[in-house]
């Protein structure tokens, strides 16, 4: 039996982060991984559905090259060949796993292939071999979840949670399917209007499927800004997806899907039906009830630090519940090895930006106007167009808004939405602000280059001040 200082459950990227924050600050460590490095971001979510959407880009600017006055090129005919597309992402999905093999090499990780299962709070078995560490970060990510409704004539991809064959069923699939597929669909019902499903809604609208979204909240995205859901809304729409918002799925059969919406019973078919209602925390197999360890239902409860209520073992990712992103779980997992080193830190919660990757781009950091309103009662609200941006037009998207909420007493920023061109890639300017406690009338003082997208925010925060210049 080999002993470590550290062991982590989950290759994902909060696994593997804290894995080589552990070992470069000189403990033995080992990794668990019972499938692919990389966990659901790297190879059933965040990196294979953007290399989907980059693919979907480019033929929406082959489709606009005549507007630029490029000739020669056959519009017409343009369209995606989905092999191809399939070859592309995982051949980028290969090359990234590989590098996180790599770093962890690099740095003396040893890592181990297998199931996780607990024996006791110190030691772990790994299929046939048993491990015994000092610390245990458990990091096993979540699942999709399951609709809780009647089906009949049709089912679940048997490959279903996790996916192991990639295989694709005939109907009823989850995004890790919905990233397989060969040939475009007629049509499709998305169930579920959260980042997941809208992502996927977008994708297969613009490569030719008729979509539906059916949502059971009063819009799609209900954790973004309502302006800016209201604006994203409307460009769903333009690409030709239906939405049907407060509605309810009742029941699916076969190929069609009933639900209430405005007091009546609607059915609508989908050669493909995604269910994506969100993710749940994945804790099968870990023999968690021989710890002890404080639930909240499937989450793994812990403080600010990382720590469950057992000493030595913490919860990083998707499997504590509290934040389902990717980059939440790198910086948990370099704080939870800042704990084990004895160092006192904490995460805060409010200053996690979120992406949400359809075109124009979504990011945002902070509360929205609303959740200001109610946590401040007086706010500063300032807000600049993308159409009155001069690198934006020069681009042809020119759609879309920033938006900037700011206390109004100490003027200090709490929250900003994006909704453009290059939101994603723009908003980690607002993350360091806020961490740094920056206010409005700060921000204005950094020269921002010109042309870039990324005038626009000094620009909301002059309009915030009551001092726009390049609005009215």
């Amino acid at each position: 039996m080999e002993k470590f200082d550290v062991a982590v459950i989950g290759g994902g990227p909060g696994g593997y982060v804290a894995a080589i924050k552990a070992a470069q600050s000189g403990k033995k460590v080992c990794l668990i991984e019972k499938e692919s490095l990389g966990g659901v971001c790297l190879n059933q979510g965040c990196i294979p559905t953007k290399t989907m959407i980059k693919s979907v880009e480019i033929l929406n600017s082959v489709k606009k090259c005549n507007d630029f006055g490029v000739i020669g090129v056959e519009t017409a005919g343009a369209g995606i060949d989905m092999i191809k597309l399939q070859q592309r992402k995982t051949k980028v999905v290969k090359q990234l796993t590989g590098g996180v093999g790599a770093l962890l090499k690099a740095n003396g990780v040893k890592v181990f292939k297998g199931n996780a299962s607990f024996i006791d709070k110190k030691n772990l078995k790994v299929d046939e071999e048993q491990v015994e560490a000092e610390n245990i970060i458990i990091a096993t990510g979540s699942i999709p979840a399951k609709l809780p409704v009647s089906i009949s004539g049709g089912e679940y991809c048997p490959c279903h949670a996790p996916c192991t064959t990639r295989d694709v069923c005939t109907t009823i699939i989850t995004s890790e399917e919905a990233l397989e597929i060969t040939e475009i669909p007629k049509s499709m019902v998305v169930i579920g209007g959260g980042v997941i499903g809208i992502e996927f809604a977008y994708i297969y609208a613009n490569l030719g499927t008729k979509v539906t979204v059916v949502e059971m909240m009063d819009r799609i995205l209900p954790m973004v800004d309502e302006e800016i859901t209201s604006q994203v809304t409307k460009m769903l729409q333009k690409h030709g997806i239906d939405i049907f918002t407060e509605a309810k799925v009742t029941n699916i059969a076969g190929t069609e899907v009933y639900f209430e919406h405005a007091g009546s019973k609607k059915k609508v078919d989908g050669n493909k039906v995604l269910v994506s209602i969100g993710r749940v925390p994945n804790t099968e197999g870990l023999n968690l009830e021989t710890l002890g360890l404080n639930m909240n239902r499937k989450a793994i409860e812990t403080d600010s630090g990382l720590r469950t209520n057992i000493p030595g073992i913490y919860a990083i990712g998707d499997v504590n519940g509290v934040s389902m992103l990717a980059h939440t779980a790198s910086m948990e997992g370099i704080i939870a090895v800042e704990n084990i080193l004895g160092n006192n830190h904490v995460i805060d919660y409010s200053k996690i930006p979120s992406c949400i990757y359809v075109h124009p781009e979504i990011a945002s950091v902070g509360l929205t106007e609303q959740q200001a309103k109610e946590k401040y009662g007086e706010i500063k609200v300032g807000k600049f167009p993308l159409a009155a941006n001069g690198k934006a037009t020069v681009e042809g998207t020119a759609e879309g808004l920033i938006k900037v909420i700011v206390e109004a007493k100490y003027e200090e920023i709490v929250g900003v939405h994006i909704y453009g061109i290059h939101a994603t890639d723009m908003i980690s300017e607002s993350v360091l602000a806020m961490s740094l406690e920056a206010t409005a009338e700060e921000i204005p003082w950094a020269v921002h280059p010109h042309p870039t997208v990324a005038e626009i925010i000094p620009e909301a925060f002059h309009a915030a001040l009551g001092k726009a210049i390049h609005s009215v």
